[in-house]
């Protein structure tokens, strides 16, 4: 089985090659089962290795950066944070016709996040902002800055302006792009991050969340990583809480208004991009920036 592809650049992944990836390169799990994972997640293609592995390929050229990075600082990151991480076992080569660099990881147990998976929703979102506070609390030294390896999360939001106003301009019809271009306007406006950078995960979706029992129980997919501003982990704010559970969000991790009206706008504009990308490729993506703008703009209005 080949996942669906959701990018022009993307190469040819499916049960076959994973098994003679594994075969050849880590033969102590050649006699494992393999099976595709579902996923609303764009970067990776992935695939449970028996019962307590994962294997993860980049679907693109872009994403390969992100394998050296994530075996390098995971392991040192995951016994600081409140949270279960993934933790790689293995890094394969190209080989059997990949070309890129590959992983193998520890299995996480958990179900996607989304709200009706989650019993108490301020819990969740308590939970998830002690996760931030514990990264931003890691000493940043050494911790790669903000660029092409984490799709430039934790750059200044003015760098996105671009972007996010094509973007706008290609939803015309489908949202109230007055509106959007009303909020953007004003995320624009908040003052930049003074302070020293911060680790970020820079990519906190309900996608890469997982929940157990009602509970966030682990963070996912580090291709974001890297060391910024933190307003792009303020991301779930708008894409899983909303109401009571975004204040206990933002009260918990004791947030700037700076900092969260420029959260706001990284919400905005992932978004943004993300909507007319993923529109026909990958319904559900597109179904949470849809959300997301959603959340964003009631958010803006009420705090006007």
């Amino acid at each position: 089985m080949c996942p669906a592809k959701m990018h022009d650049d993307e190469v040819d992944i499916d049960v076959s090659l994973v098994r003679r990836l594994v075969a050849a390169q880590f033969p102590q799990w050649a006699a494992l089962p393999i099976h595709p994972v579902a996923s609303a997640g764009t970067a990776n293609a992935i695939y449970r290795l028996g019962a307590d592995m994962a294997v993860r390929l980049p679907r693109t050229l872009e994403v390969t950066r992100e394998v050296e990075k994530e075996h390098r600082w995971l392991p040192i990151l995951a016994p600081l944070v409140p949270l279960a991480i993934p933790l790689p076992l293995g890094k394969g080569a190209p080989d059997e016709g990949y070309p890129w660099p590959w992983s193998v990881y520890r299995w996480l147990e958990g179900e996607t996040a989304t709200i009706e998976r989650i019993s108490d929703p301020d819990q969740a979102a308590n939970e998830l902002a002690r996760f931030i506070a514990a990264l931003e609390r890691i000493d940043p030294v050494d911790g790669p800055p903000p660029g092409r390896h984490n799709f430039g999360r934790g750059v200044p939001l003015a760098m996105r302006d671009g972007r996010t106003r094509a973007a706008i301009v290609s939803v015309e019809g489908i949202l109230d792009t007055v509106a959007v271009t009303e909020a953007w306007d004003v995320s624009l406006r908040a003052p930049t991050w003074g302070e020293p950078p911060v680790w970020i995960h820079g990519d906190l979706l309900p996608n890469n969340l997982l929940v157990e029992q009602g509970r966030l129980s682990a963070i996912i997919d580090f291709g974001g990583l890297g060391v910024g501003d933190p307003a792009c982990d303020m991301l779930g704010a708008w894409s899983l809480f909303s109401g009571q559970a975004r204040g206990a969000f933002r009260a918990q991790l004791s947030v700037d208004e700076a900092t969260w009206i420029r959260g706001r706008g990284w919400a905005l504009s992932v978004a943004l991009i993300a909507l007319p990308y993923y529109r026909s490729t990958n319904p559900e993506f597109a179904a949470l920036a849809t959300h997301m703008i959603d959340e964003v703009l009631a958010d803006h209005r009420a705090s006007t």
